[in-house]
């Protein structure tokens, strides 16, 4: 775990810029004003949070973007650097079931909280298959507190972070060279249990099959450590990060997007802005990392060029629908996953073939299940996602279809159709995700964490050419997701401490 000592308080006139406030760059400034450190946190949009931003209309309250509550030990660790907990700020619920996965009408499966229940189901289906599955969780176990303990919170620069005889050690047993997609099938030969283990890694933005087995720790944080949801919504966690930055003296600029990072002498000098200029000792990235990098620096600063940024495989991009309802869904989770179309068809028109999907794969969000205060009392909130390809042309008539395709899709399912219940309706995707975070080709989760986008592989979180520029959040160090964007943040800040030592 990251600590950072007290002795550079004395700096506290050293001023750090941080370029946007999701999850990282709230992370990092609140670690930084800690220290005693001047920090300003420069937001392009009109309220922070980033993706987790929220949209309300008539009565709704919408998650505009993550909207699963996993890992909730980072989130108490990052709480406890500044003497507080999550209780302080927010209502946590731990759900039970965690989501519901439809593998077709009358085809259900509810995922319990309770360990034994889980092996007990696991057994119904796949009989012999519980032993399997504790041997699976124990691996999976293994590899979280390796993982959380020894890998994520290093800063990536390069290899030799990791010539560690002991990490070294503990890495054969991580299964780094070993895909997801073998290690689930060498255990369990049932297709529904498949894809129940193999569906966390989805959040990692590639599929089973490039993805290292190390991430079966995913399936710790989930059946083990649990499916949580924060009373409010994923932006109270926003809220309570900005009452931490605010309370130790952060200041947060909205509607203050950056147009320039003016580099003289090898060091970032003006931050220039459509609300003026702004300089900073040491400048922090939380941006999307292409955009600062191939866009707001001119092109001998740049880490990378743009045959390298092509040459990355990104995560999928969402089509969003957040609907509002004027009558109750009944018979649903708060969490909802069709899986009733080939998985290996979708997968292969997002990565290897990328065009819109012809029989996707979907997820339904039912907050109102859990928290009345999201919608009317006669209504539910609802947010419909489908994951798709990066770089696809979006527009209205494109939506539409896949809207129809949904609803069709739900109605068969579910035995409901809601299409003359919704009174809210707003759709987001590609062109959304480029215009209001500069998204490289409208990514929604950042780069795949494939094994050759993995620790000192991923974009480095250093500038090469810039003497006092670092990047955080999904595009670097650790990787996509809620919990590793906090860590990202809390990695950048110690780096940065270090950078000001050399300053001083």
């Amino acid at each position: 775990m990251l600590t950072l000592g007290s002795t550079l308080n004395m700096s506290n006139t050293k001023h750090i810029i941080v370029i946007g406030s999701g999850f990282a760059g709230l992370s990092a400034a609140c670690v930084l004003a800690k220290e005693g450190y001047q920090v300003t946190i420069l937001e392009k949009n009109n309220q922070t949070g980033g993706r987790a931003r929220v949209w309300e209309q008539d009565g709704f309250r919408f998650d505009m973007g993550p909207s699963w509550y996993w890992m909730p030990d980072v989130f108490e660790s990052f709480f406890a650097l500044f003497g507080k907990k999550p209780a302080d700020y927010y209502e946590l619920k731990r759900l039970d079931p965690g989501y519901r996965i439809y593998y077709g009408k009358d085809d259900v499966l509810d995922v319990p909280a309770n360990m034994a229940q889980l092996e007990a189901l696991f057994e119904q289906i796949e009989p012999g298959s519980s032993k399997a599955l504790r041997t699976f969780m124990s691996q999976a176990e293994y590899k979280y507190k390796v993982g959380m303990g020894e890998y994520v919170f290093r800063p990536s620069h390069s290899i030799t972070e990791f010539i560690d005889l002991n990490l070294i050690r503990k890495s054969f047993s991580m299964q780094l060279l070993t895909s997801m997609s073998k290690h689930v099938r060498g255990l369990f030969k049932n297709p529904k249990l498949v894809k129940l283990l193999e569906f966390p890694v989805l959040f990692l933005g590639a599929t089973p099959q490039n993805t290292p087995a190390m991430y079966s720790m995913m399936n710790y944080a989930d059946l083990a450590l649990g499916t949580w949801y924060p009373m409010g919504g994923m932006n109270e966690i926003i809220k309570a990060m900005v009452s931490v930055a605010t309370g130790l003296g952060v200041t947060i600029k909205l509607d203050t997007e950056v147009t320039k990072i003016e580099v003289q002498n090898k060091s970032a000098t003006t931050i220039h802005t459509n609300k003026g200029n702004f300089t900073g000792d040491v400048v922090i990235a939380g941006a999307d990392y292409e955009h600062v990098d191939q866009h707001l620096l001119d092109q001998p600063h740049r880490n990378y060029n743009a045959k390298y940024w092509e040459s990355r495989t990104m995560s999928p991009s969402s089509l969003l629908y957040y609907i509002g309802t004027n009558k109750k869904v009944e018979g649903i989770q708060h969490h909802n996953l069709f899986f009733d179309e080939d998985f290996e068809l979708h997968a292969k028109e997002i990565y290897t073939s990328p065009q819109w999907p012809s029989n996707p794969l979907f997820y339904v969000c039912c907050s109102s299940k859990t928290d009345a205060t999201v919608a009317p009392a006669d209504g539910e909130n609802l947010f419909f996602l489908m994951p798709i390809a990066p770089g696809l042309n979006d527009d209205e008539s494109i939506r539409e279809k896949y809207f129809d395709l949904m609803m069709d899709r739900f109605a068969r399912i579910t035995g409901q159709d809601i299409r003359d219940a919704i009174v809210v309706k707003r759709s987001y995707a590609l062109n959304d995700f480029k215009a209001d975070y500069h998204s490289f080709k409208g990514n929604a989760y950042g780069l795949a964490n494939t094994l050759a986008q993995t620790a000192f592989f991923k974009p480095a979180m250093r500038a090469k050419h810039v003497n006092n520029l670092l990047y955080t959040g999904q595009l670097t160090v650790p990787g996509p997701g809620v919990p590793p964007a906090i860590i990202s943040g809390q990695v950048v800040a110690a780096e940065a401490v270090k950078l000001l030592a050399k300053q001083l």
